[in-house]
């Protein structure tokens, strides 16, 4: 009789993306073709695919080997008086949502989504990458947000290709699923004026924000959608990958409105622009979101629900669908509407 392998074996398993083996290492795909990146070098000379965005790529901390890709619209530079707003960007996972163990803002989906915001704001956009779990645990995530907004801060005056476009006194801060998420705890910490001059967050645009509970909503307790990007079965799944060990889903850096979470109410946090997406497992958790930071916590807070698309849709999509059409004037006149507001 053989004697029992030590081979380690698969415990947790991301589409074949990301293994988590029995001996706590961690297995990432090496094919390009599941994950795959824009680089610079797909575009004309330093970062212009014909969108009228340029855009470069930088290293935002060297210790954690993390990068951002910064956008601003070409016809915007040095001799132009007029500085436009900027929005600091968090990726999510793509399709399926990636909860915090998936995703870059070098991807596909992230990149198309910031070139229409830096176009159509228009807008300075800085995407900011994040360390992933399980490698990274939460709130390894949240702590690279803090951090990014704090290298935002450095850099704003000294940096000339940032400094010739950006109002740095007028930044959003915004994400999508796992990033929305970060933006959320962002703006939880500094509020509007934390991050200290020259940088004021006028607002904060949370997309299909990543968010689980003990208790389970209604949504999350039906039967699941086969079509669905995101189910109940994938977020424990994520769960079990991204939180301490030993934590809950109530733990406060996922359940951001629960029964953990820090009261929002002596923060003066800037107004809040929260997107659901009708066929999204999370919509009646956004919901309930929504419904206490302005109920409870007496916040500012414009909320939207749109059909027909699901989790993570502004980046798992093509980016320009009507649907992304919608989303995209959703967010311009949210921003046009609070850039200068006090």
């Amino acid at each position: 009789m053989s004697p029992p392998s030590s081979e380690p074996h698969v415990v947790e398993d991301i589409r074949g993306l990301v293994q988590l083996m029995s001996d706590g290492t961690v297995r990432r795909s090496a094919d390009p073709a599941s994950f795959p990146l824009v680089d610079a070098d797909d575009a004309d000379g330093d970062g212009d695919d014909g969108s009228g965005v340029e855009w470069k790529d930088v290293t935002w901390s060297r210790e954690h080997d993390l990068n951002a890709r910064l956008y601003r619209p070409r016809h915007l530079g040095a001799a132009n008086d007029a500085r436009i707003p900027v929005v600091a960007y968090l990726h999510g996972g793509g399709a399926g949502g990636g909860f915090f163990c998936l995703g870059s803002g070098r991807c596909p989906g992230p990149h198309g989504w910031c070139l229409r915001l830096a176009a159509e704001l228009p807008a300075v956009v800085l995407s900011f990458d994040y360390r992933l779990a399980p490698e990274h645990r939460l709130p390894a995530a949240q702590e690279d947000g803090a951090e990014a907004m704090a290298w935002l801060g450095a850099h704003a005056a000294h940096d000339p290709w940032l400094a010739d476009a950006a109002d740095f006194a007028r930044v959003f801060v915004a994400g999508a699923s796992a990033g929305s998420n970060i933006a959320h705890h962002v703006v939880a910490r500094f509020g509007k004026t934390g991050l200290g001059p020259p940088v004021r967050i006028r607002g904060s645009v949370l997309l299909t924000p990543a968010m689980a509970g003990a208790a389970r909503t209604r949504a999350e307790a039906a039967a699941p959608d086969p079509n669905a990007a995101l189910t109940t079965d994938m977020i424990d799944r994520y769960a079990r990958l991204f939180l301490p060990p030993g934590a809950t889903r109530d733990h406060p850096a996922i359940n951001l409105s629960g029964p953990e979470a820090p009261t929002l109410g002596a923060v003066a946090t800037p107004p809040l622009l929260v997107v659901a997406a009708g066929r999204d497992v999370l919509r009646d958790r956004h919901a309930q979101y929504a419904q206490r930071i302005k109920g409870e916590w007496g916040k500012e807070v414009e909320y939207a629900e749109l059909a027909g698309v699901g989790h993570g849709f502004s980046e798992a999509d093509d980016p320009w669908t009507p649907r992304a059409d919608e989303l995209v004037r959703l967010v311009r006149r949210f921003v046009v509407a609070h850039m200068d507001a006090e």
